[in-house]
């Protein structure tokens, strides 16, 4: 008979059973649990509702329990639902009626809400130090490739020159919002849910902050109705995770077109690529590739928990067990990126020639002729004109736009003169660019700086 079975006169059928367990998947909380059901019975000892001895008697059997499923030693039987019913089934097994009493003033509503938030807080710290390597790693490659200078790029086409790190930094940013976004998750999940009971609370005189301090929680939530039917701080991971993926998919994308013939800009580690089984040249970007592809699965967990609470009436409803694969999944996915992800990156070569040579198109610097004719006085959207007449010109006329005289320059902009001629330096065009957050060699290496010192505090 099921735990819960004392007012069942028939056992649930097989089917049925095979079809709602989820300990093939939430036994992965285990650990969690035990810790739980150790703090809560030392609660109980503490209020008098059950001996010390109890007590005492529960915590050590809990370490036997954890022990086995440790080293393989423990059944898991479908009939059994899920990991709390396993723990309390053995741990009555192995102590009878004072194992009973571990159950007293809890919910598996409120213990899954414990379970599942002293997980999340953990992977949360994890993927937190995962993004910073990454992070590292990237700044690595700043610094070896720091004066690599390429095209930037806006609607897929060369827009102007900007260093390799300028552009690696960008992806440095990202990741750091999202350290920002899981720091920020970490705070709401950090609330003790246990002492919610089933939806209302317990008429037992229970000690709540007795167990936040012994899980080292920072708050308790304040109304038990919402503690067990919230998962709001599990939308807010998903979708600090399908952000991160998609700031992934974006780095891919970069590294895929790098990858390129047609780009030829960076090398990967053969370590980090795979070949054909037909086409014996071929070196495919095959990390990148599927961690492009591992975005959509991540984005694919959030749509499915929002989808999962959207139309749910309070408080607890058994759909809610649809929760932990998408999350365990989602978080599962972002760390095997980052277990291979940085590495790749860390890796990686630059070619620096075909990427100067890239960025070398004086149209690039098409931008820096209208901002000197603005150093003249002429306005900005004249000068646009100006310069985009210019180029025109040299279009039909087969020529570069550093192989004009300054006569034929003059044609379109009269201000012209013989410095106008050497504004077609990528070198000096990145050079110039000294605002804060610009390109330049100088405000690049601030920024290095800056998250270096950052991520060693």
């Amino acid at each position: 008979m099921a735990l819960w079975g004392g007012r069942f006169s028939e056992d649930t059928a097989k089917n049925v059973t095979e079809f709602s367990e989820s300990v093939s998947y939430d036994k992965r909380l285990y650990k969690f649990d035990v810790l739980g059901s150790k703090a809560h019975s030392a609660m109980l000892a503490s209020c008098g509702i059950i001996p010390q001895e109890t007590a005492n008697l529960i915590t050590k059997e809990l370490d036997v329990i954890e022990k086995r499923i440790d080293d393989g030693d423990f059944e898991f039987k479908a009939e059994l639902e899920d990991i709390h019913m396993h723990i309390e089934s053995a741990l009555i097994e192995a102590l009878g009626d004072e194992g009973a009493r571990v159950h007293t003033a809890r919910s598996r509503n409120d213990q899954v809400a414990l379970d599942v938030r002293m997980y999340v807080k953990s992977e949360i710290t994890e993927l937190i130090a995962g993004i910073k390597d990454f992070q590292k790693a990237l700044l690595s490659q700043c610094e070896r490739n720091g004066d690599a200078i390429l095209p930037g790029f806006t609607h897929l086409q060369h827009a102007q020159p900007v260093l390799f790190a300028h552009h690696l930094l960008a992806y440095v940013e990202m990741l750091g919002r999202d350290v920002e976004r899981l720091e920020s998750c970490y705070t709401r999940v950090d609330y003790l849910p246990l002492g919610s009971g089933a939806l209302a609370g317990s008429t037992l005189p229970i000690d709540r902050e007795f167990v936040r301090e012994k899980l080292g929680f920072s708050k308790i939530t304040r109304n038990s109705m919402d503690t067990v039917a919230d998962r709001d701080y599990m939308i807010e991971l998903l979708n600090a995770l399908a952000t991160f993926g998609i700031h992934v998919s974006r780095l891919s994308e970069d590294v895929i077109l790098w990858c390129s013939q047609e780009f030829n800009f960076v090398e990967l580690s053969d370590a980090f690529c795979t070949g054909s089984s037909l086409m014996p040249q071929k070196k495919n970007p095959d990390i990148a590739e599927i961690s492009r592809g591992k975005s959509a699965r991540i984005i694919g967990s959030l749509m499915t928990m929002l989808t999962l609470c959207k139309g749910l009436p309070l408080t607890y409803n058994r759909d809610l067990q649809e929760d932990k694969e998408p999350l365990f999944d989602a978080i599962d996915t972002a760390k095997k990126i980052l277990s291979v992800f940085p590495q790749m990156m860390l890796e990686m070569e630059v070619n620096r020639e075909n990427m100067l040579e890239a960025a070398s198109d004086p149209a690039l610097m098409a931008t820096d002729v209208a901002e000197k004719l603005v150093e003249l006085n002429v306005p900005f959207r004249n000068a646009h004109h100006r310069v985009g007449a210019f180029v025109k010109w040299c279009k039909d006329n087969n020529k570069e736009l550093n192989e004009v005289s300054l006569k034929e320059m003059q044609i379109t902009i009269p201000e012209a003169n013989e410095e106008f001629l050497t504004l077609f330096s990528p070198v000096s065009s990145v050079e110039k660019r000294q605002c804060f957050g610009g390109t330049a060699p100088e405000q690049v290496k601030e920024q290095i700086e800056f998250w270096n010192n950052f991520l060693t505090d």
